[in-house]
């Protein structure tokens, strides 16, 4: 099988909650998405999908992101999509850095190694372990009782894991996370994560003043190393997202910060290659694993469920389906969750089927 086209195309995200609110005053409504169509010589197409959450949150954007795309596409015209090894070999020699680019093209080659073999993504990476798992649910930040309110109203729907949004001023973000605990039951699991919000002194009075509470604490600062300041003598676990892109990074979440679990984000980390490599290291770890990306519609959701599904079930910690929380509804609303929980959409790759009809002409088609 050979790539013998690459389209690029963009569509709107939207936040089907209204306003998504975090730390330092970052906020959306909608975001701006970035498709990925590869096009091969045997009639199979192979997708992914990279959508930012602003441009301040990681560093990346949608500008940023197609002007990789226009670099990389070219070098990727005439190999064999179901060698996603040998593709990302190729794309590091063609551009260092830009994950966020890479990682779209990684997962549309997946898509197509499964579709080749009439498989799902998930065999490939391993073979299906869990078939059905608990989502988690961002609330975004607000006043406590606002807060309070979106938990009661997502556990009505059988959501019962919550990643609070706080990272502001710290004695409110204590109130407004011992809210939301208050309006969750015994099976509830919070999270307050600050998205890396707080310095270090705002950091070490928010997880004192939480130290009395049945949570896990987020990415308290920017760094892991001011994260394992800010978590030093504290009871609570400690989570790390933003800060961990590498192995050696998930090696220094455990070891230096103390960390009990990481939150892998497919784009920050490259793609579904780079994700599965530390997926496996975290297991081995005895880490908890996270899986999600920044944003987005129904093919990164399909992506995310693919990596869940061949995760172990006992180490599987926080997942979400971002086509429960956005209007990203390029393939039919799939995959689709039930009662709170996510499980693996039916069909080879990822499992999808993305309408053309609902995208516009792409911002960048390439032919060999």
């Amino acid at each position: 099988m050979k790539i013998i086209g690459i389209d690029v195309h963009a569509y709107a995200v939207g936040y089907v909650h209204g306003t998504y609110v975090m730390s330092g005053g970052r906020a959306a409504t909608h975001e701006d998405g970035t498709l990925v169509r590869l096009r091969t010589d045997e009639g199979l197409d192979g997708w992914g999908e990279v959508t930012t959450l602003g441009r301040t949150y990681l560093p990346t954007s949608p500008g940023t992101i197609r002007a990789g795309l226009a670099e990389l596409a070219p070098a990727l015209l005439g190999l064999d999509p179901t060698r996603p090894s040998l593709v990302n070999r190729v794309m590091d020699a063609t551009l260092l850095g830009q994950p966020y680019a890479k990682s779209a093209l990684d997962v549309a080659c997946w898509d197509l190694a499964g579709k080749a073999l009439d498989r799902p993504v998930a065999d490939l990476l391993g073979g299906v372990l869990t078939e059905r798992w608990p989502l988690y649910e961002a609330v975004p930040l607000g006043e406590p009782a606002a807060m309070a309110a979106f938990v009661q109203g997502r556990r009505e729907a059988g959501t019962e894991r919550f990643q609070l949004k706080v990272g502001n001023e710290p004695r409110t973000d204590v109130d407004r996370t011992r809210a939301c605990v208050e309006a969750g039951g015994a099976s509830t699991v919070v999270v307050a994560d600050a998205n890396g919000g707080w310095d270090l002194a705002s950091a070490r009075t928010a997880v004192h003043g939480l130290a009395e509470l049945p949570v896990f604490v987020e990415q308290p600062c920017r760094t892991t190393a001011d994260c394992a300041l800010a978590h030093r003598g504290s009871p609570l676990p400690l989570v790390l997202d933003e800060s961990v892109s590498t192995l050696a990074d998930v090696w220094s979440a455990k070891q230096n910060a103390g960390a009990v679990s990481v939150n892998l984000k497919i784009s920050r980390v490259g793609g579904l290659t780079r994700t599965a490599l530390l997926r496996d290291a975290m297991q081995e770890l005895g880490l908890r694993v996270s899986l999600e990306d920044m944003w987005g519609g129904d093919v990164i959701t399909a992506a995310v469920a693919q990596l869940a599904a061949s995760t172990r079930q006992e180490s599987l910690f926080m997942t979400s389906f971002f086509n429960d929380w956005t209007d990203g509804h390029v393939a039919g609303y799939r995959p689709r969750s039930v009662d709170g929980h996510g499980s693996l959409p039916d069909g080879p790759g990822l499992g999808i089927t993305v309408d053309l009809e609902r995208l516009g002409e792409p911002l960048l088609s390439l032919d060999a």
